[in-house]
């Protein structure tokens, strides 16, 4: 009994001096504890680990933090070699031309790209527009229409759409009012591609429920003449509420959202849609889930996911993931 009672007395001791110091933890305190996680630490860690992001079944880029500042890799799976993604000199010399801001190579103001799907320019958001870099020409970097920052608050929405540039850098295709849209670079000229496109069952539309955004996701043909996307259904998927925390009134968001056990989930109908004498052409294929091989969105590399072109743009390649990622076909 006496054993007890010293240890009770022993354990309620410890429990006030735990309360007590957490009465004394000050902001200071608080703010040096969270300068050891690790998105605080990551940036001081050099040659750490990668994320590998496949352009094609054999290629994939990384970047890497280094001594100077970081580096973007491309990676030829299939033979070993690793060469520089492209040239990060001139193209911090071309971004400081063209902003008025003094950039250098290995410290380039943006920490993802996209490459197109030919492989021979990529694209990135700095500076709060959206920029294309021809690899391997001599006029390489050109801002593109539309504005885009690199991260939102869920609800967030742009008032300009992004855009997804062809390969051939001409024209850029883009969401308005659940249709997908083209634009002529050079001329501005628009033209609708898709006229069927309703509210919760548009073109192209970016929703995976935990992640969305108004962008387009979609895959152009290597000729610059059809384009691979899809239109997704959520007219029956149930919605998501989120209430702002903020200085003033909050603000509701909703947007679609599949709860567990909803048998209503978003759906995706895939088509080609052909660029040059609008026409739509959907896959003789059951709709599929809202999923990708590498996660619950169908698009979570930056791009549409698990679909690919042949080179002359004839064939297209894609797979299917079930709802639980147990099927793929």
């Amino acid at each position: 009994m006496q054993k007890l009672l010293l240890f009770l007395f022993l354990f309620s001791g410890l429990l006030a001096q735990a309360q007590s110091d957490k009465d004394n933890l000050t902001a200071k305190d608080y703010a040096h504890a969270e300068s050891f996680l690790s998105y605080n630490t990551n940036p001081y860690v050099d040659h750490g680990p990668i994320q590998p992001n496949w352009i094609s079944d054999t290629r994939f880029w990384y970047r890497v933090l280094t001594a100077s500042g970081s580096d973007y890799v491309l990676v030829d799976a299939a033979t070993g070699r690793r060469q520089p993604a492209f040239d990060q000199q001139k193209l911090a010399a071309e971004l400081t031309i063209q902003t008025g801001r003094q950039y250098q190579g290995d410290h380039l103001p943006f920490t993802s790209i996209h490459f197109s799907p030919d492989q021979s320019s990529i694209s990135f958001f700095a500076v709060g527009k959206r920029w294309q870099y021809a690899i391997n020409k001599k006029s390489q970097l050109t801002a593109l229409p539309g504005v885009e920052t690199s991260a939102r608050k869920p609800g967030d929405r742009p008032k300009t759409a992004p855009g997804v540039v062809s390969p051939d850098g001409r024209k850029m295709a883009f969401i308005r009012a659940d249709n997908l849209w083209l634009k002529e670079l050079s001329s501005g000229k628009e033209t609708q591609l898709t006229t069927d496109g309703i509210q919760d069952f548009g073109y192209a539309t970016d929703n995976a429920g935990w992640t969305h955004s108004d962008r387009a996701i979609l895959r152009w043909s290597p000729d610059s003449k059809k384009i691979a996307t899809f239109r997704q259904d959520q007219r029956n998927v149930n919605n998501m509420y989120l209430v702002t925390t903020n200085v003033g009134a909050p603000k509701l968001q909703s947007w679609k959202y599949e709860f567990p056990g909803d048998t209503a989930i978003m759906k995706i109908y895939r088509c080609i849609i052909n660029v040059e004498t609008p026409k739509t052409i959907f896959l003789k294929v059951p709709a599929d889930p809202h999923r990708a091989t590498l996660s619950d969105d169908i698009s979570s590399s930056g791009t549409f996911d698990d679909v690919d072109w042949s080179e002359d743009g004839q064939k297209l390649a894609f797979v299917s993931t079930s709802r639980d990622h147990k099927i793929e076909k």
